[in-house]
Formats: C-alpha cells, structure tokens, sequence
C-alpha cells in the first residue's frame, strides 16, 4: 500500500530516515496534493527550529576567469567575457564582513571562482579571516567556498578559523554530467569529504531549474543526506543570465519551488535548509513562503553577479513572519 503523506510527514517530525518510495511520494505530492506537503513541511521546521531563522551573507574572494564549463554561470568558460576577472581587496572583504553583521547575518562565506584555489587563493583567505576575526566583536562566522581542496588545504583552512566549507552537488550525478563537462561528481564528493575530515562543518545544496526532472531532484536530496550529511543545506533557484548557455531557461514557476523547499525539509528534517540565490527572481510575491515551506535560513544581500534583494525589505519581511532572528540555533 502507498504511504500517504501525513504518515510520511509523522516520520519527519520525529527525524526519521525516510526511504527512496517515501521520497518518491512526496514529489508526486509536489506534483499534485501541494498544500498537504507544505502543511506537513511547516510542521516539521516547526517542531525542530521553532520561529528561529539564521541569515548569512557572502562576498567574492575572486570573480570570473574560470576554466570550468558549468551551464549556468556566467563566471565559467562556457560564457566567455560574462564576467571580467578580478579579486578583491582584503578591505573590501572586511567592509563585506562588517555589512553583514550589522545586516544580522551569523556567517560570511568567501567565494572564488575556479576549479580549484591555489596558494595564493588560500592564503588571501586566510588573511581576510584572520583580520574579521579580530576585528569584528560579534564573531561572525567565516565560510569558504573555493572549489575542490586537497587534505592539506582543507586543514589549512580550518587551522586559520573557516568554520565551514560550501560545495554543491548541484543536481542528481546523472544530470550534472550534461550540466558540466570539465570535471565530475566524484571529485565533489571528495571535497567534502577532506573538508569534513579538517574538522570544517559542511554546506552543500543545489540549484534548481537548470532543466531536471524531480525524480533528479529526488536523488540529489538523498545523496545529500546520505553520503555529505551537510550542515546546512542551500537551496539556488536559477536566475538565467544572457550570455550563458542556460539563457533561455524557464524560470521555475513560485508553487514549483514551494514544493522542492518542501521536499527537501522533509528528507532532511533536522538539516539548516536556506534560501539563496534566484529567490526573488523565482519566488517573486511568495517569497515569505519559503519558510512556510521549510525553510530555516536566508541569504541577504548581494550576490556574486547578480544583485540581492533590499536587506531592509527582507528584514521587515522576516519580522512581519514573527522570525526570531539568531547567531545559532538552540539544541534541540
């Protein structure tokens, strides 16, 4: 007999594992029974993250010029002359860094382009952390997001206080490979694999609307909890951009990624599940949705090549909801 979704939704409440039929279920559910998943999504954050809601921020270590072919972006050698190379200051990170705190965000994540940092790379990194951590009273939180590490990069990284390492697997392992060429799933994989074994806690999401079906997103959720168990999970909606081979995509229509956000909340129930980048541009008047749906973080500010919402309407949005704004979540 098919599970019907109350009886799935019972099993999340209580943080259980649910198996592939299960996850299977709720994405017809997102097909056709919408506002039971998204009762059964809420109910679940509810019951493990109360009104609670983390916000967090990034800024660019380092812009475009990147050897990679991935279809979306507009920094990769898919997209030639999107974005101009470029690195930032360390003063442009800290004055990032200090936007971000007094933005409310609990963490900053510094984001490279490239497959892969080198020393140079890290060591810039590392003098931006360095400086934010001495400087900046509130203890923001510093991530990294910088492409495929070795174990002794990784563990530099952690030694030099990033608390975290972002890595997404971006789709399932069948349809990444004809969203990228140029490297493979294994490899990221095996970055969040060193990154954890440095002792970094883990982000790692996807994005959504490159052309996968949701027996794709299915996969990607299981994967993620079943071989990273992340930390945090980002989910990315796409925001096409002119130039990109990706251009021409459909934007995700808002009911359609009520529904991921909600899958997702339900594979990971106790999982941090925010909302990054395309939110306004796929969410558009259901925005405060999100976390209706299951969502329990929220990037605010801009983004790499495209630029974020208000950070003044996102707060008000956030306390019309009645959210309770915080560094950390308590123990559960």
């Amino acid at each position: 007999m098919k599970t019907d979704i109350a009886e799935i939704g019972r099993r999340a409440l209580e943080g259980r594992r649910l198996d592939r039929p299960d996850v299977l279920t709720l994405t017809q559910a997102a097909v056709d029974k919408l506002d039971d998943l998204l009762y059964w999504a809420n109910r679940v954050r509810r019951h493990h993250f109360g009104r609670c809601l983390r916000l967090c921020a990034i800024a660019p270590g380092k812009l475009g010029a990147c050897s990679e072919d991935c279809k979306w972006c507009a920094q990769s050698a898919a997209a030639p002359g999107m974005t101009p190379p470029r690195r930032s200051t360390t003063g442009e990170i800290i004055a990032a860094a200090r936007d971000a705190t007094t933005n409310g965000a609990a963490a900053m994540g510094i984001v490279n382009s490239g497959r892969r940092p080198s020393e140079r790379d890290i060591d810039e990194v590392l003098a931006a952390t360095k400086r934010i951590r001495s400087d900046n009273p509130c203890r923001l939180q510093i991530c990294a997001s910088l492409g495929e590490l070795t174990d002794a990069q990784a563990a530099r990284l952690a030694a030099g206080g990033v608390v975290r390492y972002h890595h997404n697997l971006e789709t399932s392992r069948e349809h990444f490979a004809r969203m990228v060429t140029t490297h493979g799933y294994d490899e990221r994989l095996e970055t969040l694999r060193a990154a954890r074994r440095a002792g970094m806690s883990i982000c790692c999401g996807g994005l959504f609307g490159i052309g996968e079906s949701w027996e794709d997103r299915a996969e990607l959720a299981m994967t993620i909890r079943d071989q990273v168990a992340p930390d945090v999970t980002p989910l990315n909606f796409l925001h096409p951009i002119p130039g990109t081979p990706l251009a021409d995509a459909t934007p995700l229509a808002p009911r359609e990624v009520l529904a991921i956000i909600a899958v997702f909340r339900l594979v990971l129930p106790t999982v941090d599940i925010k909302i990054a980048g395309g939110r306004q541009h796929n969410l558009r008047d259901l925005q405060s949705w999100a976390f209706y749906a299951g969502a329990t973080s929220c990037m605010v500010g801009a983004y790499l090549t495209t630029a974020g919402r208000n950070v003044q309407d996102d707060l008000r949005m956030f306390a019309d909801l009645g959210m309770e704004i915080v560094k950390e979540f308590p123990p559960a």
